[in-house]
């Protein structure tokens, strides 16, 4: 099978079988991309991931272009986005012409109902495994945790936290910079 192939049929499974949004994708894409395929290294992943959470629109599909880019540039990220995208739209249509007709089946309710378990662990997946990857300290571990209950208790809005992050990283950088630059002449 040629690269363009493999490229959407991939991200059409990854698609087609994930209940739960971009974050419940992560670890098929990453099994599929990383592991079995080794299109990339687990670096370039959580690179590409940091960046597909930072762009504006849907981190799925964010990530799938950005992905597909990274493999096989314009051609990658057509293929892998459209691999992305198509099977929920398709799923969404039959649902829609559907819906009215098992919206209040007992059944559906509990088959949904079950699968909130597994969308959860899912999302642990991802989590856990950046956690790993990043090589968090107890520093910066504690301040994930600080971060996650400022959003969560005191509602402070993640895109102030992300910007007061950004500022904080350039003028911490800038100060050991400057450090290490003086201390370099002064030998």
């Amino acid at each position: 099978m040629n690269l363009q192939l493999t490229l959407f049929t991939t991200f059409f499974k990854i698609g087609m079988f994930t209940i739960g949004g971009g974050l419940a994708m992560l670890p098929l894409i990453e099994r599929d991309v990383v592991e079995k395929h080794k299109w990339i290294d687990k670096k370039e992943f959580l690179d590409l991931m940091t960046i597909a959470q930072s762009m504006p629109g849907i981190f799925a599909f964010n990530f799938a272009i950005l992905i597909g880019h990274k493999i096989d540039q314009t051609r990658g990220s057509i293929l892998c986005g459209l691999g992305t995208v198509i099977p929920s739209f398709l799923i969404i249509l039959a649902i829609a012409i559907s819906f009215s007709d098992f919206k209040d089946n007992a059944y559906v309710a509990k088959i949904f109902k079950g699968m909130r378990p597994a969308v959860v662990a899912l999302l642990l997946v991802p989590l856990i495994s950046t956690a790993k990857t990043s090589h968090l300290t107890i520093k910066t571990g504690l301040l994930a945790i600080a971060v996650t209950l400022l959003i969560t208790f005191a509602d402070i809005n993640p895109v102030y936290i992300i910007l007061a992050v950004a500022l904080s990283s350039v003028l911490y950088g800038n100060i050991v910079y400057k450090k290490r630059h003086k201390n370099d002449k002064s030998c």
